[in-house]
């Protein structure tokens, strides 16, 4: 299987949210690591003996219980502890665990963001894939400029789930994901931007970026 390529994101600190929102507040997180690129079809197709339509495709379709399934795969692909362990439907991540395991919120803005304060790292026409360039799905991963962690795709071409609860305060079980897609405007593609699914939920412009690395808020 093609190597998960991914980048160190040093801890530290940046503000959360833009001046759209009702939200502003300081983000602070641990050193952690995160995926070069959205996990892409050839990844997932090599993980169950399929082949790829596209292979540099970011892999969409995947429901946040399924990409929680695909960074357990990963972590045995690799030879690590999977993160997260099963009671039906009720997932229990291990703090413990060395392996792979989806962001947080707030790490995967403080990613996304590289330090930038403002709705995004830079024109939104060169460094993400939108409604604007008149697509009918995702697109190769890689191809527009990457933020200053080097990170590729973080804003359009496909949103990507992270591990929160999409309304902590609520009762839905929906799970949050983030950074806009190939079928949005270019004014909603932003580091702030965020939506949710039911956990068995599966779109067409959504995928999945992997993490590592101690969980926030566990030991």
């Amino acid at each position: 299987m093609s190597d998960v390529e991914m980048a160190r994101i040093a801890a530290g600190s940046v503000l959360r949210g833009d001046l759209r929102g009702v939200e502003r507040r300081e983000i602070v997180v641990e050193t952690f690591e995160i995926g070069v690129y959205p996990v892409t079809e050839e990844q997932v197709a090599d993980l169950i003996g399929i082949p790829a339509r596209n292979p540099r495709h970011p892999a969409t379709e995947i429901s946040w219980l399924r990409a929680i399934r695909l960074c357990n795969a990963l972590s045995e692909w690799e030879g690590l502890d999977p993160v997260y362990s099963f009671d039906g439907e009720v997932v229990r991540p291990d703090p413990d665990s060395d392996g792979f395991r989806l962001p947080t919120e707030d790490e995967w803005e403080y990613a996304c963001r590289a330090g930038a304060t403002g709705p995004a790292y830079g024109p939104v026409r060169d460094i993400a894939w939108t409604a604007a360039d008149g697509l009918r799905g995702p697109v190769d991963v890689g191809g527009r400029m990457p933020n200053l962690h080097g990170l590729f795709d973080t804003l359009g071409n496909v949103w990507e789930w992270c591990s929160d609860l999409y309304d902590p305060e609520g009762e839905s079980d929906a799970r949050v994901f983030r950074g806009g897609g190939w079928s949005d405007a270019p004014a909603q593609v932003r580091a702030a931007a965020r939506r949710g699914g039911r956990p068995r939920d599966a779109f067409d412009d959504v995928g999945v970026r992997v993490a590592r690395g101690p969980i926030p808020g566990h030991g």
